[in-house]
């Protein structure tokens, strides 16, 4: 049996407004939203669509949701999204089981969602939950209950057919707590850090045989913990958000899941069943080990901040469920963690909203797990909002060359690059090599590699445009391999597929050259060697497109085209 495993579709409808606004073109976000995002809204509509299909086409019928079905939670869009997937249940026979990632639920009673749709003109009305937002503006703006996002009572209960309940012909189902799987059984006290408010909440993790000898092990990796201080517990703010918590807050708030993935384990070996566990959260560091460069770099970035500690990574691969499957940080990647005897596999999925647009496909044979990722860059009906984006650029007088990408694919790529001018730049890199990005090209690289002396950002510029003029690496700019460094972070193998191979080279001949020299910590040819390093450990990190992971030893193959495998990757502690 194949399994498609899916993350992040982030789901919205764009044909229902509220207000009584219908129809396609309706609730469209807008391009100045979707540019500040690291994820793309419309599109949504016509890519999970587009997915489904691929899905159907290949003949599988079992689908692994690895989280955030959803835009963020609201009614209408979580309504949207389950009729979407009842849908082709009902047409198709896929069977479709998850886990709720952060953009599903909040908490116990849920939050107030606000966004911008766009009007025929350009500008924009704001359609909120909340009474009290806007109402001081001049702007259009609609008040509506299904903008809002619900806990986990309201969201699982609109889930419930994915899993989360047992449903007839399952040949088994469990969950932390028992058998028993209604909600009210399956509460947990979480206290704030101060240990002085306590919560009774849900953890939603369920095991569900849905077929003879598959165990699929769903773990809500969700942590609202509780804000020190008696607060009004029906208040967003009252709770640490769970978007950075992650596995690193599962350790602390839920070590009993902990204890009974490694129960599970246990008794899926005994039993002979195969195995197959996911969560919303990668488990162990998705940075391939580049996270000290990264802190070098960058200093504080959401990719740190989510990335699991290594105590967690030991806690986990010590259960033994040897493979899990997370969505979250809209990636493509294969890590390996090992720890003695003990190893885990982390597969984190990409989503169809972010680069690169894409799913995997698993079959296990024996002790092989058998990956292939597919993706899907022609969506058809992925410009239906461009018309809309041209008329609001036109309005505000900026570029709309977005809307030029011929394909899916093509506009994820190229919103990627948006995001690294607008908001990778502004809010993740320090201001004084921000600064040099959009003024550098690879010869002055080229050059500064070549510098002995310890150069400072600041200095950078001058001495570059007083020193004789050197052999240039290309006439790339410095921006345009930013970028790349983006598509390999986020796409590692696919992203070959968006960058030339001639890039390649020059990249890798830049790399060497940085490797050679040895300046003090700090300086700019430090930190640009940092920057290098982490783009070659992308380049040669684990097979993350088509591979087998050997379920015995944690090592990862290589698939080729004629279906051989070739050694690359065993991992490292």
């Amino acid at each position: 049996m194949k399994i498609a495993v899916i993350a992040d579709p982030h789901f919205h409808d764009i044909t229902n407004r509220q207000g009584g606004w219908s129809g396609e073109g309706a609730a469209i976000r807008t391009l100045a939203d979707t540019a500040a995002s690291t994820r793309v809204f419309n599109e949504s509509f016509h890519a999970t669509r587009a997915l489904l299909d691929d899905i159907v086409r290949k003949g599988i019928s079992l689908v692994v949701v690895a989280g955030d079905l959803t835009d963020d939670g609201q009614a209408s869009t979580m309504a949207a999204a389950t009729a979407l997937l009842d849908d082709y249940s009902r047409r198709f026979g896929l069977r479709f089981v998850a886990t709720p990632g952060n953009h599903d639920l909040y908490a116990i009673h849920g939050r107030h969602h606000s966004k911008r749709f766009l009007n025929a003109d350009g500008s924009h009305t704001l359609v909120t939950s909340d009474a009290s937002v806007g109402q001081d503006d001049s702007i259009e703006r609609i008040v509506s209950a299904e903008m809002y996002c619900g806990g986990y009572d309201t969201a699982i209960a609109a889930m419930g057919a994915y899993g989360f309940y047992r449903r007839e012909g399952d040949l088994h189902w469990e969950c932390p707590f028992g058998s028993d799987d209604a909600l009210a059984s399956r509460m947990f006290e979480i206290a704030s850090a101060d240990g002085l408010t306590k919560r009774q909440i849900i953890d939603a993790s369920f095991l569900v045989e849905p077929v003879e000898g598959l165990w699929l092990l769903s773990i809500d990796a969700n942590v609202f913990e509780p804000r020190n201080g008696d607060l009004d517990p029906t208040l967003e703010q009252s709770y640490l958000d769970s978007t950075d918590a992650g596995w690193n807050s599962m350790l602390r708030n839920k070590p009993f899941v902990f204890a009974w993935m490694k129960d599970v384990a246990l008794r899926a070996e005994a039993a002979g069943k195969r195995l197959i566990a996911f969560s919303h959260y990668p488990i162990i560091d998705p940075l391939n080990g580049t996270s000290a460069d990264e802190a070098k770099l960058l200093n504080d970035t959401s990719f740190l901040r989510r990335t699991p500690r290594a105590e967690v990574a030991r806690a986990a691969a010590a259960t033994g469920i040897k493979v899990h499957f997370s969505g979250h940080l809209h990636i493509n990647d294969t890590a390996v963690f090992r720890d003695g005897e003990d190893f885990l596999v982390n597969l984190a999925v990409p989503s169809m909203v972010g680069f690169p647009p894409a799913y995997k496909i698993v079959e296990m044979d024996g002790d092989r797990l058998d990956v292939e990722t597919v993706t899907v860059a022609e969506v058809p009906g992925h410009d239906v909002a461009f018309p809309y984006y041209r008329i609001e650029a036109v309005r505000n007088g900026v570029s709309a060359a977005v809307t030029e990408a011929t394909s899916h694919a093509d506009f994820l790529s190229r919103h990627l690059a948006e995001m690294v001018r607008h908001r990778y730049l502004p809010k993740e890199w320090p201001q004084d090599l921000a600064g040099l990005v959009t003024q550098l090209d690879l010869g002055d690289l080229d050059r500064l590699a070549g510098i002995g002396t310890p150069i400072a950002p600041k200095d950078a510029l001058a001495m570059l445009r007083d020193s004789a003029a050197g052999a240039r690496a290309s006439a790339l700019s410095f921006f345009e391999m930013v970028v790349d460094w983006y598509r390999l972070r986020k796409g590692r193998e696919i992203a070959l597929d968006f960058i030339e191979p001639e890039r390649i080279a020059v990249y890798r001949r830049l790399a060497q050259r940085f490797a050679l020299g040895a300046w003090p910590e700090g300086c700019l040819q430090d930190r640009f060697a940092s920057f290098m390093r982490m783009m070659m450990d992308w380049l040669d990190s684990a097979p993350s497109r088509d591979f087998s992971v050997d379920l015995a030893t944690g090592t990862v193959e290589r698939a080729d085209y004629l279906g051989r495998t070739v050694r690359r990757q065993t991992g490292a502690a």
